[in-house]
């Protein structure tokens, strides 16, 4: 449960630090902000698919 507050965490740190660097017009935010994003959301995705297993193999 913790891996997956901390992938969301680290999706919600990517889109304020995007916003700062869009406000800023600092084009690097901007690119590590949406870094950030698409690695927190591959990561969810990946915590989706591991429970999803977990439920069809536990079920007898």
């Amino acid at each position: 449960m913790n891996d997956k507050f901390e992938n969301k965490g680290e999706e919600l740190k990517g889109r304020a630090k995007e916003a700062v660097g869009n406000a800023t017009d600092n084009e690097q935010w901007q690119a590590e902000g949406k870094s950030e994003q698409a690695k927190g959301s591959l990561k969810q995705a990946g915590e989706k698919i591991k429970d999803a297993v977990k439920g069809v193999t536990n079920k007898d």
